[in-house]
């Protein structure tokens, strides 16, 4: 069941991510280009999601357990380290310089987009190469 509900849970996201435009890589960059052809819709897709996301969590949150498991899952560490510090720059430089992030790839893979399939492919060797990198430290 839980398996059911993550997969229609995945569609309904990457659906929201076409229809918003996210997965279109020009419109991301375009609201990151605050000087030239800036366009904001984007701050309103990100608007809305955090307003569903805050409804959401405070509806879920009043409940004494999630729907198909024991307990809420917990941060391991609860703090902000060099890894999350360095986690967020990455994505964050990243998505500036090509327009993606790994949700919107996923979704533009889908359509056949080449460029989305090549940041994929470059995702997945940087996730390998980040899990390789932090068993050395």
């Amino acid at each position: 069941m839980q398996v059911l509900v993550a997969l229609i849970a995945g569609l309904i996201f990457g659906l929201g991510l076409v229809v918003s435009g996210m997965s279109n890589p020009s419109k991301v960059l375009n609201f990151l280009d605050i000087f030239g052809s800036f366009d904001a819709s984007l701050l309103f897709v990100m608007a809305g999601a955090v307003l569903i996301s805050f409804l959401g969590y405070r509806l879920v949150l009043r409940q004494p357990h999630p729907l198909f498991a024991k307990e809420f899952p917990s941060c391991p560490s609860g703090l902000i380290d060099w890894r999350l510090i360095l986690g967020a720059l990455i994505f964050g430089v990243g998505w500036g310089l090509v327009g993606f992030c790994p949700g919107p790839a996923l979704a533009s893979v889908t359509f056949g987009g080449l460029s989305a399939l090549v940041f994929v492919c470059a995702m997945l060797i940087g996730l390998m190469v980040a899990k390789l990198v932090s068993r050395v430290l």
